[in-house]
């Protein structure tokens, strides 16, 4: 098996796409022939709903985080193959306290046994500054990150990179990339062909806000799955190769 390379999907705002953005990348990597597992790691579950994995007797997150629950008894199938996921649950709100008493190393740990087995993790984060997202970036290789092309959403941006570098988190590449652009918007125009300099070093691609993302809800599927020549599946298809060249799988 190649090296796992785990990717957080990730944004201290809440409502800019994270969670779509990583289904949909999560689904094209399996088509393409890369067994991936995504964790959904936010206590809302919205990841687990689109997958089709909220059905289950759920599990108390504390026992997980700690160790004394083993996570691959979590795993689920989802109707896509070399794609299987760990459902979200609610307890996972009280996941904060149980990562202070164990260290932000604790994810990393859990994390990495599944390298014998999958070529991509994929995390869905919960949008947050605490001891969560902490032990999520000391796991992960690279924190991916959408952003909505306007002031208020580029300055969440460099708040994540100041505080990334607060932490000395060496490991972590940081991967920006717009989401949700309105090309009838000026602002969203400008901001996409003036990049500012915390953007430069993201994805060139970009997706389109469009009522198909939002349809994924009806669907409980990528948009490639029930809307496949429109803008936005063309786009996300564009953001996985993009995505797959930067992280060299």
């Amino acid at each position: 098996m190649p090296i796992m390379r785990t990717i957080a999907f990730y944004n201290l705002k809440g409502g800019v796409g994270k969670t779509t953005t990583a289904i949909n990348v999560a689904w094209h990597a399996a088509r393409w022939k890369h067994r991936t597992l995504l964790w959904d790691l936010d206590p809302q579950g919205a990841a687990s709903f689109y997958l089709g994995v909220d059905d289950g007797a759920g599990y108390k997150a504390g026992a997980v985080l700690k160790g004394k629950q083993p996570m691959g008894n979590l795993k689920r199938e989802t109707r896509w193959p070399l794609l299987e996921a760990i459902p979200s649950d609610i307890s996972l709100r009280n996941a904060d306290l149980k990562l202070a008493e164990t260290g932000r190393g604790q994810l990393r740990q859990l994390v990495a046994p599944f390298g014998e087995s999958y070529e991509l993790m994929l995390l869905d984060c919960p949008p947050t500054l605490s001891p969560v997202a902490e032990s999520i970036f000391s796991a992960a290789d690279y924190l991916v990150v959408p952003v909505i092309p306007t002031h208020l959403s580029l300055r969440a941006l460099e708040q994540v990179r100041d505080w990334l570098d607060s932490k000395k988190l060496k490991n972590l590449e940081l991967i920006p990339f717009y989401n949700m652009v309105d090309r009838r918007r000026a602002l969203h125009l400008d901001l996409l062909v003036k990049r500012p300099p915390i953007m430069r070093n993201g994805l060139q691609t970009w997706i389109p806000y469009s009522t198909h993302v939002e349809q994924m809800g009806d669907h409980r599927a990528p948009v490639a799955e029930f809307a496949p020549h429109t803008p936005a599946a063309h786009a996300y298809r564009a953001l996985w190769f993009e995505l797959l060249d930067r992280i060299k799988l």
